[in-house]
C-alpha cells in the first residue's frame, strides 16, 4: 500500500486490533466472549433504575451512542451492530420481564466476569496485553471486529 494513501479509521483501527489477536484460540476465545460482554453490560444497565423513565433506558441511551461511533466507523458495520444491538435490546428486555432486575443483574454480572475470565485466557495464550490497555477506544473496536470476521467469511464489504 502507498504510504500517501490514508486509510479508514476503521482499518487503522483494525490493524492494530489485529496485530494483538493473531493466535487462533485467542481469536475463537474474542468471537465468543465478546458478545457476551456486550450483551452482559446491556443486561447491567438495563437494571439501573432512572427517575422517571422506563427500565432499559441507560441501557438504550448507550447503546444509542456505541451505534453512532460504530456508523461512523464504518457504514456497513454499523448498520450490522444497528441490527444487533437493537436485538439485543429486545431479548434483554424480555429475560427482564421473566428475571427481574435482580435476576437479570446476577445473570448478567455472572456472564460479565465469565467472559473477561475467557477474554485474559485468550491474551495469556497470545502473549499479548489486550489492546485497550493501549487505548480504551479498543473496548470499541472488539464487537465490530468481530462482526467484521463474519462480514469477511460472507464477502461483505467492511
Amino acid at each position: 500500500m502507498n504510504a500517501n494513501i490514508e486509510t479508514r479509521p476503521v482499518d487503522r483501527m483494525f490493524a492494530a486490533y489485529s496485530d494483538d489477536h493473531r493466535n487462533t484460540t485467542n481469536q475463537q476465545l474474542h468471537v465468543l466472549c465478546v458478545p457476551a460482554i456486550v450483551w452482559s453490560l446491556l443486561a447491567m444497565l438495563y437494571v439501573v433504575p432512572l427517575p422517571g423513565l422506563p427500565s432499559g433506558t441507560l441501557a438504550a441511551v448507550l447503546t444509542l451512542a456505541s451505534v453512532v461511533f460504530w456508523l461512523w466507523l464504518s457504514l456497513p458495520l454499523g448498520l450490522g451492530m444497528v441490527a444487533i444491538m437493537f436485538a439485543t435490546l429486545v431479548f434483554t428486555g424480555s429475560l427482564y420481564e421473566s428475571l427481574g432486575s435482580q435476576g437479570l443483574l446476577y445473570l448478567g454480572a455472572g456472564v460479565f466476569v465469565l467472559a473477561w475470565i475467557g477474554q485474559f485466557i485468550g491474551h495469556h495464550i497470545e502473549g499479548k496485553r489486550p489492546s485497550f490497555f493501549t487505548d480504551l477506544v479498543y473496548l470499541m473496536i472488539g464487537p465490530v471486529w468481530v462482526l467484521g470476521k463474519a462480514y469477511r467469511r460472507l464477502s461483505l464489504p467492511i
